[in-house]
């Protein structure tokens, strides 16, 4: 069975370019509910739907997991038999008759521009990974990039005469996103006083760790975790906080819906739509609390 699941992430890596990481939710997923199917000596190959439907009333029920999650398993686990029946004569596709999971909508948490503000402000800029932390920020809050965008950027990603960033996003589709005045005075003083510090012989990654290497997704978010103590946050806020907060002060402020969706690199606009909710839930929340008849 393993081998058959590795040749189904492979065929999908290749057919939709997924992500690292989306490749290793959906191991873990088939991996999961393999192992549960093991107890009955039967494989994903040989299970039935009463078998799938059992799994996700033991393993995924509300109390265990988030539909999300849930929702996320059953697409890891229609894909592989879909996959079985097209390119290997499976005769049944025991996920046609199973429910997808109901989803509610989701709102991301949002800081306001005075958190941000005291979150950009948090580094000590007079110390060199300081002064990097600070640049970081700046373009993670003024151009909306995700994190593993945001430390795979090379140094020739970013044009301070034009003030843009060539971002290489999901599927490997390529962007250009405005960066704004803020982050390109940071970025300047960081490419002058600081990055030759940190890698003296110089390379190719813009934002390199301590130790002149490419930084990991974990340390830069814990330099935020730090980050948003020393501002005095009281809220979890990780490098994806301030990419919603790029959108959502955008949308706060008028921006065009469709220029928001290029900036962020979304594929569908209904992905970014959801900020206008955000927006609207923000209005809401505004006259509850200062309107005398709210």
């Amino acid at each position: 069975m393993n081998d058959s699941i590795s040749e189904y992430l492979d065929a999908i890596w290749l057919q939709r370019d997924l992500s690292e990481n989306t490749l290793l939710a959906y191991r873990r997923d088939l991996h999961l509910v393999q192992r549960w199917l093991g107890d009955s000596n039967k494989t994903l190959l040989t299970a039935s739907t009463a078998d799938l439907q059992r799994f996700m009333a033991e393993r995924l029920a509300p109390s265990e997991v988030s539909a999300r999650s849930a929702a996320r398993w059953l697409s890891a686990v229609r894909g592989f038999y879909r996959h079985q029946c097209l390119h290997h004569g499976l005769a049944q596709d025991p996920t046609a008759d199973l429910a997808q999971p109901k989803i509610g909508r989701y709102l991301p948490s949002v800081i306001s521009p005075a958190q941000v503000d005291a979150l950009l402000n948090a580094p000590d800029v007079e110390h060199p990974l300081g002064l990097r932390d600070r640049a970081m920020l700046e373009l993670l809050y003024a151009s909306g990039l995700r994190i593993t965008e945001l430390i795979s950027l090379p140094l020739t990603s970013v044009n301070l005469r034009q003030g843009w960033v060539r971002v290489v996003g999901k599927g490997s589709k390529e962007r250009l996103v405005p960066m704004g005045e803020s982050a390109l005075v940071w970025i300047e003083r960081y490419l002058l006083d600081s990055r030759p510090v940190l890698i003296p012989t110089g390379g190719a990654v813009l934002f390199p760790s301590r130790r002149g290497r490419p930084m990991t997704r974990q340390t830069f978010w814990y330099a935020i975790k730090r980050y948003t103590v020393l501002a005095g946050i009281n809220a979890s806020v990780s490098p994806h906080t301030l990419r919603h907060a790029f959108a959502t002060h955008l949308v706060d402020n008028g921006a065009d819906l469709r220029a928001v969706q290029m900036m962020l690199g979304h594929s569908d606009l209904s992905t970014t739509q959801i900020y206008t909710h955000v927006a609207q839930l923000r209005l809401q929340t505004l006259v509850r609390e200062h309107h005398p008849r709210g």
